[in-house]
């Protein structure tokens, strides 16, 4: 077999490397299995896997924090163990499962939401409970946050008056919500004529968000911003101020994160003011890390676990209209094996770890 592989490689002129078995990937995804923000991420995971050959299995958790812990379970104690498990910390999940994988010869990547302070102490204090991480991949969600604040406030005329804004966030449990709004709390003190009015958690939902949003504009009916940690809550507060009259882009200012078809038109119609999007890369990004891993470059190469990428950022009304171009071609038409370490330096660093990619 062994002799057979090698013939076949050389006769074909083929790397070596490319006839070994293809690492096997799955991802824990927590989202719904018809959310676009989640489903987008795992579309372009699958372009990474293909452009690398990879086998990629993707799971959805369906926002069930329970569900997540049983496909866990299924995954590491059946009979065909992939190489690498893939799971985001989202309801604070991430130490049961690394619970769980102790001891199943298993791999662990985090992405999009890392551990907490509070966790990563608890699993420093008694690390043979645990099974290590290779490393986390996370967004840069405090700048967003406070980016999309500041250019919401700077998207209307200096007046002198007072300006009332209402925030989304997201879900009090998930690390990235937490930062978003901490970066949306922190440019508020720049602006002391800005006042926050209130902050709800829409949980991610367009529909909550709607609800919570009719009830809001009642008690504060003179708000002109309105800051959301993702895009369907702001589609649910902007159908609220809608149903009394009110303009998005015109009577109140929008802000949203994500990069959906349906935002990027938003943003280029001018309902929303300010877009900040990007994110969905970060597991496509992940997957060109584990395919180097895989082939012997090892993720902790350069010393480092936790990995903070430029993920997020800002989308005007161009730049916008160029993604909805690129979103329907697959894997926004991105050359996966191009960012790859394989070939190159000992001091390569990938490039996404320290700037956007511009799509």
């Amino acid at each position: 077999m062994v002799i057979r592989t090698l013939c076949r490689s050389l006769c074909l002129g083929l790397p070596l490397a490319a006839s070994a078995q293809a690492a096997s990937v799955v991802f824990l995804n927590p989202g719904l299995s018809d959310e676009t923000f989640w489903v987008g991420y795992s579309r372009f995971m699958q372009a990474a896997a293909d452009d690398l050959g990879m086998d990629l299995r993707v799971v959805y958790g369906e926002r069930q924090a329970e569900r997540q812990l049983e496909q866990a379970r299924a995954v590491l104690q059946g009979e065909h163990k992939p190489d690498y498990l893939v799971l985001v910390n989202e309801q604070y999940v991430a130490p049961e499962i690394m619970r769980l994988s102790q001891g199943s010869g298993v791999k662990l990547l985090l992405v999009n939401n890392g551990l907490t302070e509070g966790q990563a102490e608890e699993i420093q204090a008694q690390p043979g409970k645990y099974a290590p991480l290779l490393g986390s991949l996370v967004g840069n969600d405090e700048q967003a946050g406070y980016q999309m604040l500041h250019d919401l406030v700077a998207s209307l005329p200096r007046t002198g008056e007072p300006i009332e804004l209402l925030a989304f966030s997201g879900i009090s449990t998930t690390p990235a919500s937490q930062l978003r709004e901490q970066g949306m709390r922190r440019a508020l003190a720049e602006f002391p004529h800005v006042r926050l009015r209130q902050l709800v958690y829409g949980g991610w939902s367009r529909q909550r968000a709607f609800e919570q949003a009719k009830l809001l504009l009642q008690r504060y009916p003179r708000v002109r911003l309105v800051w959301s940690a993702n895009d369907q809550m702001a589609f649910g507060a902007m159908q609220a101020f809608e149903s009394v009259g009110l303009v998005p882009g015109r009577d109140v200012l929008f802000s949203a994160v994500n990069s959906s078809p349906e935002a990027l038109q938003a943003r280029v119609d001018g309902r929303l003011s300010v877009l900040m999007g990007g994110h969905f890369s970060l597991g496509g990004w992940a997957m060109v890390m584990l395919h180097d891993d895989a082939r012997g470059l090892a993720m902790d190469r350069d010393g480092q676990h936790l990995y903070r990428l430029p993920v997020l950022q800002a989308i005007d009304a161009a730049k916008a209209q160029r993604w909805l171009e690129l979103s329907a071609r697959k894997g926004y038409d991105v050359d996966f094996r191009r960012y790859s370490a394989e070939g190159r330096g000992t001091d390569y660093r990938y490039p996404f770890l320290t700037s956007p990619v511009d799509y």
